[in-house]
């Protein structure tokens, strides 16, 4: 028999445990003893925290609201995200799990997390911030993937300064990072209809100027995959007003029509989808129908010969749509 059988470490050791050994990262030279075993408390107690909130025995509801409390009231989430980079590698993937299984924890209708998230924009913040870092812009991503999925903490992004960062995000990272800070500000955009709708309305100008970037990128791959996301945007029902004054505007049409003659045929394709919804508005403003008509016969020579290899049955009737269009200018 063992007589000295330690106690089970409660909420409040671990979380204090992690946060007496994150300044020991600052002081402690790198590579020393110190710093060594600071890293292994950190990484031992959120192996426990883990393991009390989704571990292989059932976890006790009245330990997960202790723990969740004390991460609370000692800022530790914020601390986790800001100080990710220092920890290990497993460690990393921990705090993306605990983090992420904190925010999915519900009481009834309430959503503790997200309204403790709601109250510290700077965690949202910090999440979208570790995009400058590639060793941890996944896990973080990661995060912020799933504060997006909560309106109200959505809502905080998009009406920030911050959320004016995911272009240089997009476009200065490596091609993962790229590609995950991309399918993150679709996330944004395209979740909450509604609320975006509203934002979309309120801030046309400075949110086209910066999305035109992205546009007009010379990435190929940002290029298309924002081509395709602008199609999205304004084919959405509640989008309604946004597109009405996308497509009133020479400078937009001008450009789709530049697109369309890509060399590449994939960005055609996309720039096609949203070249359409100018011609089939019935109510085209003056500017648009003269640009349309003075270059009528290019347009009908050029649809006519448009992506012909294409076995796309919606396409082609879409494409025999715009000829007809076109023609009746």
């Amino acid at each position: 028999m063992n007589f000295f059988k330690t106690k089970p470490r409660t909420p409040p050791d671990l979380v204090r445990g992690i946060r007496d050994a994150i300044p020991k990262l600052d002081t402690s030279a790198p590579g020393s003893e110190a710093r060594k075993k600071a890293c292994e408390e950190i990484t031992k107690n959120l192996q426990s925290i883990k393991a009390l909130l989704h571990g292989e025995v059932e976890p006790q509801p009245e330990l997960v609201a202790q723990l969740a409390q004390e991460t609370y009231t000692t800022d530790l989430l914020l601390l986790l995200v800001l100080h990710i980079a220092r920890f290990e590698f497993e460690a990393r993937k921990d705090v993306v799990q605990i983090f992420n299984n904190l925010l999915r924890r519900q009481i009834g209708s309430r959503s503790p997390t997200v309204e403790y998230l709601a109250a510290k924009h700077e965690i949202i913040f910090a999440t979208l911030a570790g995009y400058e870092n590639e060793d941890v812009a996944l896990n973080t991503g990661m995060i912020l993937k799933e504060i997006l999925r909560h309106e109200q903490l959505c809502k905080i992004l998009l009406y920030s300064d911050q959320f004016y960062k995911f272009p240089h995000y997009i476009e200065t990272t490596t091609f993962g990072i790229s590609c995950d800070a991309f399918a993150n500000l679709k996330e944004t955009l395209t979740r909450h209809k509604p609320m975006v709708a509203e934002y979309l309305d309120r801030n046309y100008d400075r949110f086209f100027a910066s999305f035109t970037t992205l546009i007009l990128s010379n990435n190929y791959v940002t290029k298309r995959q924002s081509l395709k996301l602008l199609g999205e945007i304004l084919l959405d029902r509640a989008n309604f007003n946004v597109m009405t004054r996308y497509i009133a505007n020479e400078a937009n049409l001008k450009m789709m029509m530049n697109l369309l003659r890509d060399k590449s045929k994939n960005i055609q394709f996309e720039a096609f989808h949203v070249f359409k919804v100018f011609v089939a508005n019935p109510k085209k403003p003056p500017q648009i129908e003269i640009i349309l008509r003075r270059n009528k016969e290019k347009l009908l020579v050029f649809l006519k010969g448009f992506h012909n290899d294409k076995d796309d049955e919606q396409f082609n009737d879409e494409k025999q749509f715009l000829i007809v269009q076109i023609q009746m200018l």
